[in-house]
């Protein structure tokens, strides 16, 4: 059965209906954002931590640490923590220095 088309469609004044054109890549609904990038970040970062709390309960036999004319016993999962977060702090430390270095080698070629 079709359908009669109603003679008030073609009234002047009348609102058509809006065409709906298909999304090109770049319009893509589903791409990353801000707040899926925080997501993933913030699941990441709870690993990470799930495993640190297991790496700490598993090695709590204290070690002798000397450092310079400090001497102390420490457990051994916080001498290898701060270990790694001296070797954290000083890669970031170089990296920040380059990255410093090569904006202002752009800078001095963009003049």
């Amino acid at each position: 059965m079709t359908e009669t088309p109603d003679p008030r469609d073609h009234l002047p004044g009348k609102q058509t209906p809006i065409e709906v054109h298909p999304r090109t890549d770049g319009d893509d609904p589903l791409r990353g954002s801000r707040t899926s990038g925080l997501w993933a970040a913030v699941v990441s970062l709870g690993l990470v931590l799930l495993l640190l709390i297991i790496f700490i309960a598993q090695n709590t036999r204290k070690t002798t640490v000397s450092f310079l004319a400090w001497d102390g016993q420490v457990p051994v999962a916080v001498a290898l923590l701060v270990a790694a977060l001296a070797g954290l702090f000083l890669a970031g430390l170089a990296g920040t220095l380059r990255i410093l270095q090569l904006r202002r080698r752009v800078r001095r070629t963009r003049r």
